[in-house]
């Protein structure tokens, strides 16, 4: 029988630091008023948001091996940055762990790091509160970001992604390219 949320919170306490801990029921909580905003469901955003950092714990050597345990892709910047896959391997761990079944939170688990074009409104909402959650205090424009998830989620999504992407090379850090190309795609949704 799978978990109820209560009991994946009770082992998410155990298994996460306390600072991430606060995170993911922060994830959980906006998810669900974002999935409220928006007419998702918000049984699933809330399962969604509460497992999205369900593999971030893990060390860059146990993610790699995960990852060739689940036969997931692994590109050049996940090899050499393994912290991009916690995602992925964490859908795989709330499909095997959890036994979470129902695909649109699997997705919403996966995308949550990198985003996707054409990205289904709950990996929206995921990957938006995991940037916008009440914990959440260093990112620019924070707070016009929150107001603009709550009237426009799409272009909420394109400032995410481009605000990341200017953190990372500003920081000389890798880059994924799912969210280059998650940001080409919704700059030409959105017309910009």
């Amino acid at each position: 029988m799978p978990y109820t949320i209560i009991e994946i919170q009770d082992i998410l306490k155990e298994k996460q630091k306390p600072g991430r801990f606060v995170h993911t029921l922060g994830v959980q909580y906006t998810s669900a008023c974002l999935a409220m905003r928006w007419g998702a469901d918000v049984e699933q955003a809330q399962m969604a948001g509460l497992l999205h950092d369900c593999a971030k714990h893990m060390k860059p050597e146990k993610l790699l091996e995960k990852s060739r345990h689940y036969g997931l892709n692994i590109s050049g910047a996940q090899k050499r940055n393994p912290f991009l896959l916690h995602g992925q391997v964490g859908a795989c761990i709330a499909r095997d762990k959890y036994q979470i079944t129902d695909e649109a939170v699997l997705g919403a688990i996966r995308w949550h790091t990198t985003g996707r074009p054409e990205m289904t409104l709950l990996e929206k909402i995921v990957f938006t509160a995991d940037y916008i959650e009440p914990n959440r205090n260093k990112a620019p424009n924070l707070a016009q970001l929150r107001q603009m998830s709550f009237e426009n989620l799409d272009l909420a999504v394109y400032e995410i992604l481009q605000q990341t992407l200017d953190y990372l090379k500003d920081g000389a850090q890798e880059i994924d390219e799912t969210t280059e190309l998650t940001l080409q795609y919704y700059k030409k949704l959105l017309k910009l």
